[in-house]
């Protein structure tokens, strides 16, 4: 059974999973407070995944639930960002692509070195990096402070690159014998 202390951080989880239809709901407005509105959704759910995670750690209640739902639903609500904000002529599509298609490809390697017994790559700085200018990039677009969203966009860009090429080296001897 689990304590109090477990569930809240699982709780900050599903909370996060829940506002993903409300922020494609705002975001799928056309007007301006309700994008403002996404902004805000965005953000309360961006602290959730900072806080979830280290109220887990701080307390060394990490779940199973934890471990998977987690990491899903950064994706989920990353991913749906990017694909809302690409509708609404905000971020180039090829922007999206390469970094929906990286936090695949991680999301894959990882579940690969889990499979294998390899050692699960903990986040680097270069992805953390990524991940705040991410966030702040979707939060900063959304309010339509668009050279601002476009600066921290491409910061994300070159973080989200260079942090998805440091994951697969880190994880070279996995693919070693790949190409022999």
């Amino acid at each position: 059974m689990l304590t109090k202390k477990e569930n809240i951080p699982n709780a900050l989880t599903l909370v996060r999973i829940l506002l993903v239809p409300v922020f494609l709901v705002l975001t799928s407005m056309s007007n301006n407070t309700a994008h403002q509105l996404a902004a805000v959704v965005f953000a309360i759910a961006s602290v959730t995944d900072y806080l979830d995670g280290y109220l887990a750690r701080k307390w060394q209640v990490v779940t199973n639930f934890g471990k998977f739902a987690d990491p899903l639903a950064d994706k989920i609500l990353v991913m749906s960002a990017f694909i809302m904000l690409v509708g609404l002529d905000l971020v180039p599509a090829w922007v999206a692509a390469l970094i929906i298609c990286r936090e695949l490809a991680v999301t894959g390697l990882r579940l690969l070195l889990l499979e294998t017994g390899g050692e699960v790559l903990a986040a680097a700085l270069p992805g953390k990096i990524k991940t705040v200018t991410q966030m702040l990039s979707i939060i900063f677009l959304l309010c339509h402070w668009s050279v601002l969203g476009m600066i921290c966009l491409y910061i994300c860009l070159f973080f989200t690159l260079y942090s998805g090429y440091d994951y697969f080296k880190g994880a070279g001897d996995l693919f070693k014998d790949t190409f022999k």
